[in-house]
């Protein structure tokens, strides 16, 4: 089992504290990401569990490259709905940084509503966003991180 996170836009209190979380349990977490993010890299050298991996610059990049790593028993980080899609259908575990759990029953509705407020977005129909990501949204966070990295290790036994 290995934690790969889509770092690009992942916020830097759910990254440090999945770096927490991987120490914690000896779990591998692999940041994948289009540019250097010096905290990931500076902990990367300390410990063998974190892992920073920077992608091609271009598109989709660290996408793909989570895809070709990714495996069922892993879990992913991501807010990026078409790649959770992609994972999901690959039976591999996905989860936002807001603590919400992707699963094959849901993906499809969140993928709508994400493709509504981007098709609003795309005729200056202007769609409030919620950018805040405060103790509530690291807390929720914390919670999923634990309940899918106990359901996915008890799996794996």
């Amino acid at each position: 089992m290995q934690i790969l996170i889509d770092a690009d836009s992942c916020p830097r209190e759910a990254r440090k504290m999945v770096m927490r979380f991987a120490v914690r349990l000896g779990i591998k977490a692999i940041f994948a990401a289009n540019r250097l993010i010096p905290e990931i890299h500076n902990r990367s050298k300390k410990s063998e569990l974190i892992a920073m991996e920077l992608c091609p610059l271009g598109e989709n990049e660290a996408d793909k490259h989570i895809v070709a790593l990714a495996r069922p028993g892993d879990l992913v980080l991501t807010r990026d709905l078409p790649l959770a899609e992609q994972l999901i259908e690959a039976d591999v575990a996905v989860l936002d940084d807001r603590g919400r759990i992707f699963t094959k029953e849901n993906i499809r509705e969140y993928r709508s509503l994400r493709d509504f407020k981007v098709g609003l977005a795309e005729n200056n129909l202007g769609v409030e966003r919620s950018s805040s990501y405060g103790k509530n949204e690291l807390k929720l966070l914390a919670n999923s991180l634990d309940r899918e990295l106990n359901r996915l290790k008890s799996a794996a036994c």
